[in-house]
């Protein structure tokens, strides 16, 4: 081989490792947003669920306010 394929070869190696470097920075990036999107979801899971909750509550006192008033009625 001669030293110019040799130099070429190293600055293809080179630019390889570099753009290896910069796949697994970008991929931790994204690992990162990753799990705080899971956090969030937990916490809107959670915040819908409690949401449901106290509509089924006021639900419920809405249908006995409801029924209250019925037996007024009649």
């Amino acid at each position: 081989m001669s030293l110019e394929l040799l130099s070429q070869l190293e600055t293809k190696i080179q630019a390889a490792l570099e753009s290896i470097e910069l796949q697994k920075m970008e991929l931790e990036e994204e690992k990162h947003k990753n799990v705080q999107l899971q956090q969030h979801n937990e916490q809107l899971q959670q915040h819908n669920e409690q949401l449901q909750q106290e509509l089924s509550s006021w639900n419920e006192k809405v249908t006995g306010l409801v029924g209250l008033l019925n037996n007024e009625v009649d």
